[in-house]
């Protein structure tokens, strides 16, 4: 078999995109491309329009399948091709846009799964919506990107100690250390003073130490799910008097500086506290990051809802145990014994594309007290629990290694394709005999 595969966000184009809408697909690509070179010849493509039919029917006249796999939500995914298109998307909210706008009929995402016939996402969740709409026997599989292996690799030779000990890292980019910065210019405009920090100037190269109960995530903050303005909040209430409490937030964007304005004032405006916050924008080598997990206590996420969260299942990949809510595709993965649950409560919203803002959908809103009483029992397991944070670091590494190793994700494609090929013979069958 031919599998044909493309991202709008490619190895050209990745930098400038970098936290763009759409732009995590091309790393769920990267992860999918080793299992799919199992199961068939690969050829990734950069402009399906000239080259996917074409390759299509090269394929036709020897006799092989062929498939493309489009790595976008179906809103951007084309139905006009002769060769089965599959999208391959995420999604995080309670239902699936059913209405069009702008004159384009896939914004009406029932157009497009039916003209493709079949889909694969990446949680049970997301399974359950598409099917409400769809229709109960609706062929679409949960396969989530196969992160396990690699992290999983990486962990065994990381400490997983609950405390971290003078765990140092270079960085090359931006640093903020909130021991250090000097956070008046970013408080209320009648009170500013001092200089704001250079965003833009030459890229310097940083060491970070960290120690004592560090908690990590990974996000874009522009992304309007990552609620992380209830995350530094509830850390700053939380341990405003414990110093040897961390939140470093790894932040992923191509353009970082309104993003940081906001967040510094935000890190300003919960003074006073003893605890440490450190932003960190630019480059980890392989080692670094490494050293970043392996400072790590708890990787945090407080969002509205996720289609499946790649940092989270590479940090508890490695062994490191969750604070997080038990909804949409983190139910698939998150659970008591590998994670302190945030409790959620569902809230009106809108599809994120839909460019008229009508509330037409749910998403999982965090409970604040709920982060607060997270990161006092989670802190308290670091401290005083070792036997406890050690189950929880073996557990989650078990439940991700069911739930995203490459071996469940080439059982799960195997029997995608084969349901695929049986779906294209019957309906030559029936175009032949009609």
């Amino acid at each position: 078999m031919l599998i044909i595969i493309h991202s709008e966000t490619n190895k050209s184009n990745i930098q400038q995109n970098l936290g763009r809408p759409e732009y995590s697909y091309y790393f769920v690509l990267k992860e999918f491309r080793p299992v799919l070179e199992r199961l068939g010849q690969v050829i990734e493509v950069s402009d399906p329009d000239e080259l996917v039919d074409r390759l299509y029917f090269d394929c036709q006249s020897r006799g092989e399948d062929c498939v493309f796999l489009s790595f976008s939500p179906p809103h951007r995914t084309p139905i006009s091709y002769a060769c089965p298109t599959i999208a391959v998307f995420a999604w995080e909210f309670s239902t699936i846009p059913t209405e069009s706008w702008h004159g384009e009929p896939r914004h009406d995402w029932r157009v497009v799964l039916a003209a493709s016939g079949m889909a694969i996402t990446h949680s049970s969740f997301t399974v359950k919506t598409v099917r409400d709409v769809m229709g109960p026997e609706y062929p679409i599989s949960a396969i989530p990107a196969p992160v396990w292996d690699r992290f999983a690799a990486r962990g065994e030779h990381l400490l997983k100690r609950p405390v971290a000990e003078a765990i140092r890292l270079n960085l090359r980019g931006l640093m903020i250390d909130s021991r250090t910065a000097d956070l008046r210019p970013y408080g209320p405009e009648r009170l500013r003073e001092g200089t704001p920090i250079e965003f833009d100037g030459p890229v310097r190269d940083c060491e970070l130490l960290l120690d004592g109960v560090v908690y990590t995530s990974v996000f874009n903050p522009y992304d309007g799910r990552k609620n992380w303005k209830d995350m530094i909040s509830a850390f700053c209430s939380t341990f405003r008097e414990s110093a040897d409490a961390t939140l470093v937030l790894k932040l992923t964007h191509h353009d970082i500086a309104d993003a940081l304005n906001d967040m510094l004032h935000h890190v300003y405006k919960n003074q006073t506290y003893q605890c440490r916050i450190v932003l960190i924008h630019g480059y980890l080598a392989d080692l670094d990051y490494e050293r970043l997990v392996e400072a790590t206590s708890y990787v945090v996420n407080c969002s509205y809802g996720e289609g499946q969260c790649l940092p989270l299942m590479e940090f508890m990949s490695c062994g490191k145990p969750a604070i997080a809510p038990l909804n949409t595709a983190m139910a698939d993965y998150v659970d008591s014994d590998n994670a302190f649950i945030v409790d959620s409560t569902e809230e009106l919203t809108a599809w994120p594309h839909d460019p008229r803002a009508a509330f037409r959908t749910l998403r999982y809103t965090t409970d604040w007290d709920s982060l607060c009483a997270a990161y006092r029992a989670s802190y308290d397991v670091a401290k005083n629990d070792v036997g406890r944070y050690e189950r929880m670091s073996a557990h989650a590494v078990s439940r991700l290694q069911g739930f995203c190793s490459q071996a469940s994700t080439e059982q799960r494609l195997q029997a995608f394709f084969e349901q695929l090929l049986e779906r294209r013979k019957a309906l030559t069958l029936q175009a032949s005999s009609a």
